[in-house]
């Protein structure tokens, strides 16, 4: 099993990025997926979740209206696109099976002027 995250960077507050994550190892279109984020000093926490088919989605109270999770089952790839970006948003962001811990190495997520 491998997920590779990727599309993190350095963005002033209000940008937008948009995170990538490419599954293999496992049938991608079976899992429900999350991204989970950890801030410096603090925990994972649960950014959004999508289930196995796209239709159904989840989001934390503090990125509602402003990211949007997404997949395409036939490129094995989950995405979130992040818009009016506020430096609390700053962390490293995973993409992981729903209920699941971090398998890769994250893309690092800076919002600062």
């Amino acid at each position: 099993v491998q997920l590779v995250e990727s599309g993190g960077g350095l963005v002033q507050p209000g940008g937008s990025l948009r995170l990538s994550c490419k599954a293999s190892g496992f049938t991608f279109s079976n899992y429900d997926m999350s991204w989970v984020r950890q801030a410096p000093g603090k925990g994972l926490e649960r950014v959004s979740d999508i289930d196995s088919a796209g239709g159904k989605t989840y989001y934390l109270d503090s990125v509602k209206g402003r990211f949007t999770i997404s997949r395409d089952n036939a490129k094995n790839t989950l995405y979130l696109q992040m818009n009016s970006l506020k430096p609390e948003d700053t962390a490293l962001y995973y993409c992981v099976t729903k209920g699941g811990k971090p398998l890769g190495q994250g893309t690092q997520v800076t919002v600062s002027s």
